[in-house]
């Protein structure tokens, strides 16, 4: 099957030739199908490998969109079914039942779609799928898709003439900072059903987007976009309608974004959800940042911090003052991290002040402070006011000019404990920025105590997780090659007992292979050699060359050493640092 996929794929013009070799000879070591490895790696479109798949095992092959699949078909199917054989039925006349089917050449497939052709007694009808077609009927068996579904078959009794939907029923009830919900307006059981669903998954973040013929809903989980759902676009104005009253925002108002918030109950405990409207050719779209405590707020351990960089920021927030900058692109977990260590100071005797855009999470005990430039209450305007409130630590969401760098900075002079991030490559960058908006130099040794950088990778599912057999040789000598780097103990523990996992998917990460992220990251402690550089002039290889000295430990070192754990993906480690 591999090698006549490959042929037709190569003698189609979609992979060279090449490629095609290199995809044989790694299915065949590591024991993975080809198809997958062209998916994983998108190699290809989909649709031509599925075409080409269905050519191979003469099937015919039909394209399916979300649109295509008819909910009241699927009951045909029990839900194991269709999810262990990905299989689902397309339709269904008097006689024949047409289904799609990932891998109709599967015999146990073919067993199972029998058995259900013979209850039915109708002929059966099977044509090739991709996987996305698959995924998009998956989704639509699960409880909350039904609950959705109900709610929209109620909401259409109540349309009139135009499309529009008659909201009669319900009633928003605002106290203080909480919202409670009553009534049984369909719209307002549809986006609480979202809600309660993003939380229950696990979601950062609910985007409703406004296409030409529907509403698209998607959640980002572990830092992926997914559909979940799809809605009639006649419903979407609605939808924000309900969504800018929870938030206080105006309804009347769709030119321009508009930002806001609102608290609400979810599985008893509260959440906070952040909402910014955006407005677009269909429509307005609305995205929501889900804020969690549970999820967001966590202990250094639970981030994945360990080894020498957990003893590092220990070392480095038990000192009296001195700033810990954290480094890394947007979405890397910085602010977490930021959040984790204010978690570790916060104590009776410790006065925490925050500035922040915007507060992400209430803490007991700290004192949180979002800022408003509009109104010209900046990081440095608010800086200026914290030194008056008497602080032993201060935490600054983000140095992005010089203000903000030099108050910061002075602040870590006068006494202070003082957090921040901003935007570098990796930890080496810092003082290079630092300097860029405007410290002078000689200060930077006195005030920085610790240059942190990080990204986050996938936590790898425990139950599905297997030991790679055959590892790519290529990236043997890349884990070779930097373990030979690392710290002689280090070095010691793994330098014979090169292993690494990965993790195919299954029912209990939902297919993924990863449940949750974790952080990878380097630490770059400020020293007296350094102070030495600093004052001689920075380069980049004086700076390396003190790294070295250190011993740091590089984010993908960092990366590597988790992968032989079995904690975290080598080929997502090796991706997310490729840039180091």
């Amino acid at each position: 099957m591999n090698t006549k996929l490959l042929k037709v794929l190569v003698n189609s013009g979609v992979l060279s030739s090449g490629a095609a070799e290199q995809l044989q000879k790694e299915s065949r070591e590591k024991n993975i199908p080809v198809e997958k490895l062209i998916y994983n790696r998108n190699l290809a479109r989909e649709e031509d490998v599925a075409k080409a798949k269905a050519a191979v095992l003469e099937v015919p092959y039909r394209k399916i969109s979300p649109a295509d699949i008819d909910g009241k078909l699927l009951s045909l199917f029990p839900a194991d079914t269709a999810r262990t054989y990905r299989v689902f039925p397309i339709s269904k006349t008097d006689n024949l039942l047409t289904v799609g089917a990932e891998n109709p050449n599967d015999p146990e497939t073919q067993n199972a779609l029998k058995f259900i052709a013979k209850n039915l007694k109708v002929d059966l009808g099977v044509y090739l799928v991709t996987p996305t077609a698959v995924n998009a009927a998956l989704k639509k068996y699960s409880p909350f898709q039904d609950e959705i579904n109900a709610a929209l078959a109620a909401l259409g009794k109540k349309y009139d003439r135009v499309g529009r939907a008659r909201l009669r029923h319900g009633l928003v009830v605002l106290e203080g900072d909480r919202t409670v919900v009553s009534g049984e307006a369909p719209i307002i059981k549809i986006v609480a059903k979202f809600l309660k669903e993003a939380v229950h998954r696990q979601a950062s973040d609910i985007h409703f987007e406004p296409q030409r013929t529907d509403i698209r809903v998607r959640f980002r989980i572990d830092g992926r976009l997914e559909e979940v759902s799809s809605m009639p676009i006649e419903i979407h104005a609605q939808i924000i309608s309900r969504l800018k009253i929870l938030s206080k925002l105006r309804i009347d108002e769709t030119r321009v974004p508009q930002d806001g918030r609102f608290r609400t109950e979810v599985f008893d405990r509260e959440i906070d959800f952040r909402v910014a409207t955006f407005p677009t050719p269909f429509g307005e779209k609305i995205a929501l940042r889900v804020l969690d405590p549970a999820v967001g707020l966590h202990g250094l351990k639970d981030l994945g911090v360990s080894g020498v960089n957990f003893e590092l920021l220990q070392e480095g927030i038990g000192k009296p003052y001195g700033s810990i900058l954290i480094t890394g692109p947007t979405g890397s977990g910085k602010t977490t991290t930021l959040y984790a260590l204010m978690i570790i100071l916060n104590k009776a005797d410790v006065n925490i002040v925050s500035l922040e855009d915007p507060v992400e999470y209430s803490i007991v005990g700290i004192n949180q402070s979002q800022v408003k430039p509009e109104i010209g209450y900046t990081f440095a305007s608010g800086l200026r006011q914290i030194l008056r409130q008497d602080p032993d630590v201060i935490m600054v969401g983000e140095i992005r000019d010089n203000e903000t760098a030099e108050l910061a900075t002075h602040a870590s002079l006068t006494g202070h404990v003082v957090l921040s991030t901003l935007h570098t490559n990796n930890s080496l960058g810092v003082l290079p920025r630092m300097i860029d908006l405007g410290v002078p130099p000689f200060l930077l040794s006195s005030t920085i105590n610790l240059m942190v950088a990080q990204r986050l990778v996938g936590r790898l599912c425990s139950h599905c997780r297997k030991e790679v057999k055959n590892p790519d040789p290529k990236i043997l000598n890349i884990i070779r090659n930097d373990i030979e780097k690392l710290p002689a103990p280090i070095r010691a523990q793994y330098k014979d007992k090169i292993v690494f996992y990965h993790s195919p998917g299954c029912p209990k990460c939902g297919g993924k292979g990863s449940v949750g992220r974790i952080a990878i990251m380097e630490v770059f402690k400020m020293t007296s050699e350094l102070s030495g550089i600093i004052s001689a002039g920075l380069t980049e290889d004086k700076l390396i060359a003190e790294a070295q000295r250190q011993e740091m430990v590089t984010i993908r070192q960092d990366g590597i050493l988790k992968a032989l754990q079995g904690v975290v993906s080598i080929e997502e480690v090796l991706k997310e640092t490729a840039e180091l």
